[in-house]
């Protein structure tokens, strides 16, 4: 008898131990988010955290306004700045735009498509780390044409052009007109500027973000 109470008093206080440990669960979960959207597999989107910035994976549509073309666009927030590959699609469901992004801002190539999905244009861009907006270059020493200078120039955008912009015929496929920029500037007004040294390297993408951008590309 002693031993089978025994049983039932062990029983119920494992039965309380899980109902604690559930308890738990739900108000951590609701103490990580202020607010979020869920997919139809359940999976939480556009979440905000409890300091209100924008975490994790998000989908943001905007209607048409005014004669504009409405759009959808989804992508990764890291602490309220956009982080990764962004892809942008028509209202329809055609991709028009695939965006890199690095600190909330462009960085390397980016893809614009035409409604049909022929490639437009392709940009190239730079994302400045606003800690330290400073990068060192490569400039022509004109006293001595053989010889180059080092010249440390301060970015004043957190993004600019930078690298070669083709323009395409999206019914050819075939470019049209190129361009080449060095740090927002022509290529032809900044001549003899070589490739950047920048002096301190923007920080690495979040495991976080790696691993979100391994799932998209499985799905796609």
């Amino acid at each position: 008898m002693q031993y089978k109470n025994s049983m039932v008093k062990s029983g119920l206080r494992f039965l309380t131990l899980l109902i604690i440990l559930f308890c738990f669960a739900a108000v951590g979960k609701t103490q990580i988010w202020s607010d979020y959207q869920l997919t139809a597999n359940g999976d939480t989107i556009n979440r905000i955290d409890q300091q209100k910035l924008r975490q994790g994976p998000w989908v943001i549509r905007l209607e048409e306004v005014r004669g504009e073309p409405g759009y959808e666009e989804e992508g990764y927030y890291w602490y309220n700045r956009k982080e990764g590959q962004w892809r942008r699609y028509s209202l329809m469901g055609d991709l028009i735009a695939r965006e890199n992004y690095k600190g909330g801002f462009r960085e390397g190539k980016q893809f614009y498509y035409t409604r049909l999905g022929d490639l437009l244009r392709e940009e190239s861009w730079k994302s400045i780390d606003p800690a330290n907006p400073y990068d060192t270059i490569e400039v022509p020493d004109l006293d001595n044409p053989t010889r180059t200078l080092i010249k440390i120039i301060k970015h004043e955008s957190a993004e600019v052009k930078h690298g070669v912009w083709n323009h395409y015929d999206p019914n050819m496929g075939t470019i049209i007109k190129t361009e080449r920029f060095i740090f927002g500037q022509p290529e032809k007004e900044a001549s003899g500027q070589k490739s950047p040294k920048p002096v301190t390297p923007l920080k690495p993408v979040p495991k976080e973000i790696q691993e979100y951008e391994q799932k998209k590309k499985g799905k796609g």
